[in-house]
């Protein structure tokens, strides 16, 4: 029973902690404007700087926050996350200048950063064949949590800009007390292992996974890749506002649209294409679609068009997932753990500097004078994803055809 509460417990918390990522998206615009960023392309690179300082955050404090639940237990982690997330959304709900959203992004990355201890978690309470089914609810719960995000934050911010924040903040502060009366600790203190110096540094293990043989070449594509596609979730709001001049609803609804479109790719599409056609076939499906589909973003005008492209958008989605597969064939078993780390260290970096890139360039591209071409990003990105191909045929031994 405990059991079968603690796993409830985790799942919500991880949906929650993805709701709170996609919260935030449709309703950007609006939040520049409330807090006086200036014009939409201006509002556009401090809205980078948001979603850079909270993947900054979760890039820096996801291994010590890691390590120090290996050092204290799982339950005390997770519950004071869960309170940080609570008081970071009612601190975004307020905030009245961009400096103290900055301050709520980075506490939300920080909080988001349990992702590691959660999954740890489900590790330490589930057999050896169970692990494989629990882990796919870990990928279901953030699935569902990346639809509703976006859809509330649409949905509610036509009450307010700030009322997403509000439910959010309740939703943490529910769960968090739903956890204090039902989440046991799952790692006895005999398990436990001291926090040490080492525990605080998360670029050591990156470099050592590029030494491994035949590593860094996948690892390179995924690292390129993640950059190139953060362009979707940064700049969607602010360049559907710019093109289209949709408010945070239409925002928000097409992004839930998204998140249903990668749930069918990923969990319904990818098995089907890698049995018919083999994974570097697939493999190659992902990198054509994502350059055909930003190539169309860059050009685009039109709502059917939008339409059309974000189906190939969708579809792109094939590429990191088989990059990590070929990444994770590269080891022996008992590296896995710390390249799935170093993958997920990767997508922080990315997430990192693309918003501040793309933002920038979206800024440049829409407010110069003497050119305009709001698609900019999505052509550079284009440009990245095609670069990269002399090192996906790289990879074409690696994988079956």
């Amino acid at each position: 029973m405990f059991k079968n509460r603690a796993i409830v417990f985790i799942l919500i918390t991880l949906m929650i902690d993805a709701i709170g990522i996609g919260i935030v998206f449709p309703i950007m615009p609006d939040l520049m404007d409330r807090v006086g960023a200036g014009n939409t392309g201006q509002g556009a690179f401090w809205g980078g700087l948001l979603m850079a300082a909270y993947a900054g955050a979760l890039f820096l404090c996801g291994p010590v926050v890691g390590s120090i639940s290996d050092a204290v237990g799982r339950r005390p982690i997770l519950i004071a996350a869960l309170v940080m997330l609570a008081v970071d959304y009612v601190i975004m709900a307020l905030a009245d200048s961009f400096w103290l959203l900055l301050v709520g992004r980075t506490l939300a990355g920080l909080a988001g950063a349990t992702y590691i201890t959660a999954t740890a978690y489900i590790a330490d309470i589930s057999a050896p064949k169970e692990k494989a089914a629990n882990f796919g609810l870990i990928g279901a719960a953030f699935g569902i949590g990346f639809v509703l995000g976006p859809a509330i934050g649409g949905l509610a911010a036509e009450i307010s800009v700030t009322a997403p924040f509000w439910i959010a903040a309740a939703l943490s502060a529910a769960n968090a007390v739903f956890g204090y009366f039902v989440l046991p600790e799952s790692l006895t203190p005999d398990k436990r292992r001291p926090f040490g110096r080492r525990d605080l540094n998360p670029f050591k293990s990156i470099f050592d996974a590029f030494r491994l043989p035949g590593l860094a070449v996948p690892l390179i594509c995924i690292l390129i890749f993640e950059f190139a596609n953060m362009v979707y979730p940064t700049l969607w709001a602010f360049w559907t506002r710019e093109v289209f001049g949709w408010p945070p609803l239409y925002i928000g609804l097409s992004l839930a649209a998204y998140g249903v479109l990668l749930a069918i790719v990923q969990g319904g599409l990818m098995p089907i294409f890698i049995n018919w056609m083999g994974d570097f076939r697939t493999l190659m499906l992902g990198m054509i679609s994502a350059l055909i589909g930003m190539i169309g973003f860059g050009f685009t005008g039109t709502v059917v068009a939008l339409v059309i492209f974000l189906l190939l958008a969708a579809l792109s989605d094939l590429v990191p997932a088989l990059l990590t597969a070929m990444a994770s064939n590269k080891v022996d078993e008992d590296r896995q753990g710390v390249v799935q780390g170093v993958i997920a260290s990767l997508s922080s970096v990315a997430a990192i500097l693309s918003p501040i890139v793309m933002t920038g360039l979206f800024q440049a591209s829409v407010d110069a004078e003497g050119w305009y071409l709001s698609g900019a990003p999505f052509l550079f990105a284009a440009v990245l994803v095609l670069a990269m191909m002399p090192l996906i045929f790289r990879l074409r031994g690696h994988a079956s055809v």
